[in-house]
């Protein structure tokens, strides 16, 4: 293997193995390095939406506004450990700033870019009939607690009309007939017909890296400790088993990426939004859509392993322990988004997103460093926007015609 013609991508996540994938169909030797198999990271236990016909930024006008009442509120959607504060205050400030409507905009027709092809991806990737086993475009139901309007509703609406989104607000009835079992509570629903999920993130994972390995790359589970640049472009990565020389490398590795990227002086705001699932086994309801719980800030997705709640944010760091009491508030909400559900003993999780505060992620080679490219970031939209965004860096690194316009991810934006 000539190291001229070696691609090295850090991370076997989504967005690492999609990339790798795409840079082995533009003919590019390619080695994944991961400590983890396939799909350890956050890839694993997210809520498995394919959010294809979502474009709505995290940050959006009004949301401040709601924090205080999500913090005081012990089964809340948001947490920030008090010792914690200090160090993602910076990075909450920018996130303020990006819910600026005029940034709003932007950002949101950058994610649509990105977001559009998703499934389109998925398929290219692991072949019509494995994507037709793990996929379901069935659609996303969006519901909240009584019926008026959320803040940030009208700005969601008008970000919809702007990309030529399809959407339909449900009635109770229509509701409690397309989703039998859930709360009359609820009053206020929304079909957004071209998002849908997988069954199974772990599997969906797993046929990305056998399909990888299928077309000639290589995965080692290694964990990369340095990397060195080399005179003339490229980098030498320190494992620790090996040293790894590559003319290219693709750091893609999620909430881990800065602690390699420091050292180099590539700066990237990056923060870990916490995250957690409960996998309720042998549910007494299973409805064919997934579902986003507005109100509360979380999912509930249809599995093969059962129902699976999933979300909130905590803000604690990546070395900070799992907080039980976390997961099993969204078991609670689960149970009180659907009043008559049984299922056995919850199964919980904790994962950690990688996200910048403008909600897109850094793709693409970063200037005065040749030879390194960025594809992290993703936040709440690794399973939808990491096929995509694989197709684009390995264009990007490969000198071919980038599918989109690649300047919005690009690192550069954090320059200033």
């Amino acid at each position: 293997m000539s190291d001229d013609n070696n691609a090295i991508v850090l991370g076997a996540g989504v967005v690492g193995l999609s990339t790798a994938l795409y840079l082995r169909r533009v003919g590019r030797d390619v080695t994944v390095i991961d400590p983890l198999p396939p799909g350890g990271g956050a890839s694993y236990g997210n809520a498995g939406m394919i959010s294809a016909d979502t474009a709505s930024p995290i940050a959006m006008p009004g949301m401040l506004r709601q924090v205080p009442a999500w913090l005081r509120d012990k089964k809340g959607p948001l947490v920030v450990h008090p010792s914690y504060l200090p160090t993602a205050l910076p990075w909450l400030m920018r996130w303020i700033k990006e819910g600026r409507m005029e940034r709003v905009l932007a950002i949101s027709d950058a994610l649509r870019a990105l977001h559009k092809d998703a499934f389109a991806c998925w398929q290219d990737l692991i072949g019509p009939q494995v994507f037709g086993e793990l996929v379901r475009r069935t659609g996303q139901i969006q519901v909240w607690d009584g019926e008026g309007e959320s803040a940030g509703a009208g700005v969601e609406r008008q970000i919809r009309e702007r990309h030529g989104i399809e959407a339909q607000m449900l009635g109770a009835d229509d509701l409690q007939q397309m989703v039998p079992g859930i709360s009359r509570a609820v009053r206020r629903a929304l079909l957004v017909p071209g998002n849908g999920y997988t069954i199974s993130p772990a599997r969906l994972i797993e046929a990305l890296a056998d399909r990888l390995r299928a077309e000639g790359g290589t995965i080692v589970a290694e964990r990369a400790l340095k990397l060195i640049p080399r005179e003339g472009g490229g980098f030498t990565v320190w494992t620790n088993v090996a040293n790894r020389a590559g003319a290219d490398v693709v750091v893609a590795g999620g909430a881990w990426s800065k602690a390699l990227l420091d050292p180099l002086g590539v700066r990237v705001p990056l923060e870990t939004e916490r995250g957690y699932h409960a996998m309720l086994p042998t549910p007494s309801i299973e409805p064919r859509y997934t579902i986003s719980y507005k109100s509360r800030g979380f999912g509930v997705t249809p599995m093969e392993g059962g129902l699976r709640a999933a979300g909130t944010v905590e803000f604690a760091g990546l070395n900070a322990p799992p907080d039980e009491t976390r997961a099993r508030i969204l078991a609670e909400h689960a149970r009180a988004l659907f009043p008559g559900l049984t299922h056995g003993e919850p199964q919980l999780w904790l994962g950690f997103r990688p996200s910048l505060p403008d909600t897109l992620p850094v793709l693409g080679p970063v200037p005065q460093q040749p030879g390194l490219h960025l594809a992290f970031g993703h936040g709440h939209y690794g399973m939808t926007a990491g096929p995509p965004s694989g197709r684009l860096v390995a264009a990007l690194l490969a000198r071919r015609a980038a599918p989109i316009d690649p300047a919005p991810y690009a690192v550069s934006r954090f320059a200033s």
